[in-house]
């Protein structure tokens, strides 16, 4: 209960500035109808109730699995099995990702129908399971990330330069949603198990940087979709918005499709926990029990969180957008700026990671501390996505190569474990939050400004947000180095 208290109080912490801003935006600068600020709020009690209770479910269920199968694969001590599970565990729980399902979605969507829901799930999962393949490897050899990294990125840059300009907002934005509430626990449980099995000198650098190549995986799973299908044109538009009518009613009548929903997210991981446990695990009937149990919490949760953001949270960002947009454009980056820093505290998967780092590092890491680098970094991002949208010639590279070069640059300056947490933080940051509430803000703002595009300016943000972490967390590392170095001369005098 005390867990479950705690968790409920920080996201409620978490949640308000966001609601603070849209209320004080609506009795400034942008009214909204009345009905529709009833169910924001709503929105807001579910998202507080979901997220809670799914990260209550987290760390009783999803967690533990991660790890038991994390040690479970390093004990195999076979490279071609620590592979291919690594994939079959990266595909299975990347499908199951919420974020890639709204993504998904809204991919077909804008894209007229050319490309279907089930091809940019599948797509994207096999390129998560390969880079978690390729991760769990990395961990059992004991290879340095920086250079890994900087192989892969060049590797993407060298297909960005082929793949459509829509192609590289989609790719980068399925890279971020990729790493959400669902997959990040349990690929950094996986991580953590595989590290902690493995032991030696760098077990607790290792135990970072798997979630950061996994969202690598889906930037070029897109873009080769794009090359090899010769997709030249993408002539979707982004169909007219139609806001929900009534308080209950659009709530009672999603609740039922995400009730579903979240049942096909779950059950691929439920399948693989059964089949682990009964031919390896083999645990008792309490711990089995306990992780069943969390499982059912996450279920709940996730249903609540779903329900809580699409029928009242994301909507209200669009319209703000748009109202910004149209009557004070000159504001966009401001606001951009404030959300940028606020809806990064909402992200459940960056308090499972912050967690996790002030675990691992017994400390030495303050969660705060990162958790105030990422909230600048992103405050910056989305206020340089507002920037993009007004100025045409301001193309989405112009900020993602150099932003990437120097994320590249910086992680052979700073000590390694910051490169993992760097790298992770990036999908983290870039969840369901900003999947739905920064991206339709970003998109009404986008549909309101004539010379935007909604394909491509649209879908830039989650890019940008995902891209900023890497740059924040390493200055951070290298702010970190200087003290140390600093620490170690006065001791030497």
């Amino acid at each position: 209960m005390n867990i479950l208290l705690s968790k409920l109080k920080e996201i409620s912490l978490s949640v308000f500035p966001i609601t603070l801003l849209v209320m004080v935006l609506n009795f400034t600068l942008i009214p909204v109808e009345t009905e529709m600020l009833m169910r924001f709020l709503i929105g807001a009690v579910l998202v507080i109730i979901g997220l809670g209770i799914f990260l209550f479910g987290a760390h009783l269920g999803i967690g533990p699995i991660g790890n038991l199968m994390g040690e479970t694969i390093a004990k195999t001590n076979n490279p071609y099995l620590v592979g291919i599970l690594g994939f079959v565990l990266g595909f299975f729980i990347s499908i199951a990702e919420p974020d890639l399902q709204i993504l998904a979605n809204e991919v077909n969507i804008a894209s007229g129908g050319l490309i279907s829901n089930v091809t940019i799930l599948v797509v994207v999962s096999i390129g998560v399971g390969i880079m978690v393949g390729i991760g769990l490897l990395r961990i059992v050899y004991e290879k340095p990330l920086n250079k890994l990294f900087t192989m892969v990125y060049f590797i993407i840059f060298l297909l960005g330069t082929r793949a459509l300009e829509e192609f590289l907002a989609i790719s980068v934005d399925a890279s971020g949603a990729t790493t959400g509430a669902m997959t990040t626990p349990f690929i950094l449980a996986l991580g953590y198990g595989v590290s902690q099995l493995k032991g030696g000198k760098t077990s607790e650098e290792d135990s970072f940087g798997l979630v950061g190549l996994a969202s690598a995986g889906p930037i070029f799973a897109v873009m080769l979709l794009n090359i090899v299908k010769g997709i030249t044109d993408v002539q979707g538009e982004v169909e007219a918005f139609v806001a929900n009518v009534g308080i209950w009613g659009p709530y009672m009548r999603i609740f039922p499709r995400f009730l579903k929903e979240s049942i096909l997210t779950l059950l691929p991981l439920f399948i693989l926990f059964l089949i682990f446990d009964k031919t390896k695990f083999k645990l008792n009937k309490k711990s089995k029990s306990i992780i069943l149990k969390g499982l059912l919490y996450t279920y709940i949760g996730l249903t609540l969180f779903l329900v809580g953001v699409n029928a009242g949270f994301m909507e209200v960002g669009r319209v703000m957008g748009e109202g910004l947009a149209t009557f004070y454009p000159w504001l966009l980056p401001v606001i951009g700026f404030l959300l940028g820093m606020v809806v990064v505290l909402a992200e459940p998967a960056v308090y499972v990671l912050t967690e996790q780092v002030e675990e691992v590092t017994a400390g030495h890491i303050k969660r705060k501390v990162i958790l105030m680098a990422l909230s600048i970094g992103i405050a910056f991002a989305v206020s340089m996505s507002m920037l993009r949208i007004m100025i045409p010639s301001l193309k989405l590279w112009h900020f993602l190569l150099p932003g990437f070069a120097l994320g590249a640059f910086l992680s052979y300056k700073v000590p390694p474990i910051f490169v993992g947490i760097a790298y992770d933080s990036g999908g983290v940051a870039s969840g369901p939050m900003t999947a739905t509430f920064v991206l339709a803000f970003a998109q009404g703002a986008a549909g309101a400004i004539p010379t935007a595009n909604v394909m491509i300016d649209g879908f830039g943000v989650i890019a940008m947000v995902a891209m900023t972490p890497l740059v924040a967390i390493q200055t951070l590392g290298l702010i970190f180095k200087a003290k140390a170095r600093k620490e170690g001369k006065r001791e030497h005098h």
